[in-house]
């Protein structure tokens, strides 16, 4: 799987940060969200998937990686 996130979506709440630091950061002039790991492990992909649910903005989402 690959994480997408639609940076302009961003609204900086950082709920994303929170639910997989591993994946996820934020800017420090704005607090936008950036992808540090866009094809993450099989063992974050219950936390990427607890930040696409949370995400306040609908900025992220998980694609199959052949598409």
């Amino acid at each position: 799987m690959r994480v997408e996130l639609d940076e302009p979506k961003c609204v900086a709440s950082g709920q994303c940060v929170m639910a997989a630091p591993e994946v996820f950061d934020q800017r420090e002039e704005d607090g936008v969200a950036f992808v540090l790991d866009e094809r993450p492990s099989a063992d974050s992909l219950e936390e990427v998937r607890e930040a696409v649910a949370i995400c306040p903005a609908a900025a992220i989402r998980l694609v199959d990686r052949f598409t």
